[in-house]
């Protein structure tokens, strides 16, 4: 993809994300765009999964995952150069949604939030500790030498200091001073009380004794006290006069959160963090085998969802507490599994189409880790591959547990980074690699993957069978004054990315069903429904309303009710939406407008609940 086509796929991808305004936040790793968005009812899936060079799109863990591949650094800044989304370095760090309610996308969006962005630097540095591994097993270079030790200070500073590049991002994530949780981080690896840690030093603040810890690698203790230190702030700056503010906040900061980090918080941590390991240590040494392919065979969905990096602190940690990690490590050969059974595919295909996608998926996945292409691409289009991939995946990982491999770093396993993996258990973890790549190949090429199921894969597309659909009418949901959907104030809507339809300013405070059928779809500002005859009709109470979460509204239905023409769907007090600003313009779409002939709005200018405002002219 040539840097030309960037800045009209970036324009596309944040049109079918509900436009800027829609975004209230947006992270990259190695290969997806991760969206926060403000209403999901806007984010058009299917329009964005038929982009040119977007592989496909997953909602996990409270995000819109939008998955690029390779190219998704150069993306993501050409969407922060030509668009109005506001990279992650411009947010407020207020990121709270009704979503973020259920604590798993809760825990998933802030882990991605903090560690997504540090992820390249942790490769590179990861990938150069095996480059430095290799170079001395094989005697080319060694630890006194200057060229070893100036390059080793580049592949470990990062791991070394990570608190640091951790106190950043958990700064932007939590809304709190970016420099203020930078200067914690920095007392917490100051070489001072880095020294008194290693001579076991007994020192006290105020008279109260301090448990000294190691912070150098460490993870938890500095997100926790960046939270804090954002309530803090917080409230400081709520009481404080305007003319101290900006000096007194970050003083009380840093005299406050850096020995309660010290005191209280650190220590706490670093239990946890001895407790989280040992935990996930104690599991794998109950039954190493069962554990690892239990672990290698789930990884494949935990990629498909985007949920892999939510390990991340685990694996860190564990670095931190035992100098490696095995849990990447029993994951790591699913990348030679994918990549085989793309390899597979590639060479039991006859189609060029399939052999283009194939070729160089199964290339990134082999040789760089990027799994994305190749399961989205290939393995789970066509299933078969992909479950062979994943029952590799376990084999290999029951291998690795077993003989124990792991690795000093944060790695993405492929054929470039296998010297990372250089100490107990190295042969055995080639040899896992070595079995996942060529038994999933191998078993792909023989029984997994044939011609005939590119009848359901790629010949449907290009004549695609369009749902039958009847004529149908629209009635208005509420007494009002028409408008053209063109003069919706919001470019989602009036672009007709979401469908066509017609707009209709409420003159009373219940929404009715514009017509009869089956609810889809049900937020207290907006409700789908789907008709016998075939309509997805969908209507949306008033712009930004989504921002109230249900403050106003009463719904009164639920996904999966059936509803008459004319039922009550939703009670809303208008006057109170205007009172605070907000436009209560409602829009009535046809989200599958492509289905019909024409979508006809009315030509009047006023309706009554009940009237005709949309046709749908179906095909002839």
């Amino acid at each position: 993809m040539a840097n030309k086509n960037y800045d009209e796929l970036a324009k596309q991808i944040v049109a079918n994300v509900g436009g800027a305004e829609n975004v209230s936040s947006l992270v990259h790793c190695a290969t997806r765009l991760r969206f926060r968005v403000v209403d999901s009812s806007k984010v058009n899936k299917e329009k964005l999964k038929q982009t040119e060079h977007v592989i496909t799109v997953v909602e996990a863990g409270g995000q819109i995952q939008v998955v690029i591949g390779n190219a998704v650094a150069d993306v993501y800044n050409t969407i922060i150069r030509v668009t109005d989304v506001k990279s992650d370095d411009e947010g407020t760090g207020n990121e709270s949604s009704e979503k973020d309610k259920n604590l798993i996308n809760l825990f998933m969006s802030t882990v991605s939030g903090i560690f997504a962005p540090t992820l390249g630097a942790m490769a590179g540095a990861g990938l150069l500790k095996g480059i430095l591994i290799l170079c001395t097993t094989m005697g080319w270079l060694t630890n006194d030498m200057g060229t070893y030790r100036i390059l080793f200070a580049a592949a470990d500073g990062v791991f070394t200091f990570l608190p640091l590049f951790l106190a950043y991002t958990s700064a932007k994530k939590f809304g709190a001073d970016l420099f203020v949780s930078v200067g914690i981080a920095a007392a917490l690896v100051y070489p001072d009380l880095t020294a008194a840690f290693k001579a076991k030093e007994a020192l006290s603040f105020l008279g109260i004794p301090v448990v000294l810890v190691s912070y150098t690698s460490s993870v938890i203790p500095i997100i926790l006290s960046v939270y804090a230190l954002a309530k803090l702030e917080k409230g400081l700056k709520k009481i404080l006069p305007g003319v101290i503010k900006n000096v007194f906040t970050p003083l009380i900061s840093l005299v406050v959160m850096v020995p309660a980090t010290y005191l209280v918080i650190g220590p706490i941590a670093d239990y946890a963090g001895k407790l989280l390991a040992g935990g996930y240590m104690t599991i794998v040494g109950v039954n190493p085998i069962i554990a690892g392919f239990i672990l290698g065979l789930i990884w494949p969905a935990a990629v498909m969802f985007g949920l892999h990096w939510g390990f991340v602190p685990i694996v860190i940690n564990n670095i931190t507490q035992y100098g490696r990690d095995t849990l990447f490590t029993i994951t790591g050969p699913n990348n030679f599994a994918q990549a085989g059974a793309t390899l597979g595919v590639f060479l039991k295909t006859k189609d060029k189409k399939v052999k283009d996608i194939a070729g160089p998926a199964a290339i990134s996945a082999v040789l760089a880790g990027i799994t994305e292409p190749a399961i989205y691409g290939i393995t789970l289009k066509y299933k078969k591959p992909f479950f062979i991939g994943a029952f590799f995946s376990g084999i290999a990982g029951a291998i690795t547990a077993a003989v124990g491999a792991g690795a000093p770093a944060l790695l993405g396993t492929s054929l470039l980074t296998l010297t990372g993996y250089i100490g107990v258990g190295f042969t055995g973890f080639c040899i896992a690699c070595a079995i996942a790549y060529f038994g999933s190949a191998i078993c792909t090429y023989l029984f997994g993957f044939d011609d005939s199921m590119l009848i359901d894969n790629e010949k449907k597309p290009e004549s695609p069978v369009v749902p039958e659909v009847k004529d149908e009418m629209i009635k208005a949901p509420v007494n009002g004054a028409l408008i053209p959907l063109s003069e919706v104030p919001d470019e989602v809507f009036s672009s007709g990315t979401l469908g066509q339809g017609i707009a209709i300013v409420p003159e009373s405070n219940v929404i009715k069903a514009p017509c009869s059928g089956t609810v889809i779809t049900a937020y207290p500002h907006a409700v789908g429904i789907r008709t016998a005859l075939g309509a997805e009709i969908f209507v949306h109470v008033g712009l930004d309303t989504v921002k109230l979460g249900g403050k106003y509204f009463e719904l009164l239905v639920k996904d999966g009710d059936e509803v008459k023409e004319g039922d009550s769907l939703i009670k809303v007090d208008i006057e109170a939406l205007k009172a605070e600003g907000y436009n209560v313009t409602t829009m009535i779409l046809v989200t599958n407008s492509r289905d019909y002939e024409e979508v006809l709005p009315s030509a009047h200018n006023k309706a009554a609940a009940g009237d005709t405002i949309l046709s749908c002219i179906s095909r002839k």
